[in-house]
């Protein structure tokens, strides 16, 4: 389970992805630590299934226990505040801005690595999700922290290249005559 054999699962109509994924996953402004927390929680995010099953094994090669389970928990975390802050977002009534979430996220204080990597891992996730709200709060936290537009564009590049992947191998797998 491997990059590689996910790169092997994509259909030829989708050989830019193929490349791509091929590309972001080698040459990066990212460290290691960013790159594969990145995959990992752009793959959960993702929500494909033989996506995540290839790619998380080579990311947990790549990452420390904690590194792994702070990817996770960056995206279980944007999973739920996707959701509710888009949703806020999008609302007419912007009263309910003023109102108070009541959602716990103590792990986005302490996540178990750096800060600046678990920001880049929730802003990919956003990027997945679609949250402006929460795309804008962690691009702005990245940025005040001294993270250059460079990295950030290349966390955003990953997502959106696993997320390519993810969706391509899955409709695949479903209509595998699409070829």
């Amino acid at each position: 389970m491997s990059v590689a054999h996910l790169r092997e699962l994509l259909p030829d109509y989708a050989k830019d992805i193929r490349l791509n994924l091929g590309s972001v996953t080698s040459q990066s402004n990212l460290s290691t630590q960013q790159l594969w927390g990145t995959v990992l929680a752009s793959a959960i995010a993702s929500r494909g299934g033989t996506a995540l099953a290839e790619l998380e094994a080579e990311a947990v090669e790549n990452l420390s226990p904690t590194a792994a389970t702070a990817a996770r928990t960056a995206a279980a975390l944007m999973a739920m505040n996707n959701v509710y802050y888009r949703t806020m977002h999008l609302l007419e009534d912007k009263e309910y801005s003023k109102l108070r979430a009541g959602l716990r996220m103590n792990a986005i204080a302490n996540p178990g690595v750096d800060k600046v990597d678990f920001e880049l891992w929730s802003l990919a996730v956003s990027a997945v999700n679609g949250c402006g709200m929460c795309l804008t709060a962690h691009e702005h936290e990245l940025r005040q922290r001294g993270v250059s537009r460079e990295v950030i564009q290349d966390a955003i590049r990953v997502a959106s290249v696993v997320h390519a992947a993810a969706v391509t191998v899955e409709a695949h797998e479903r209509i595998p005559a699409a070829t």
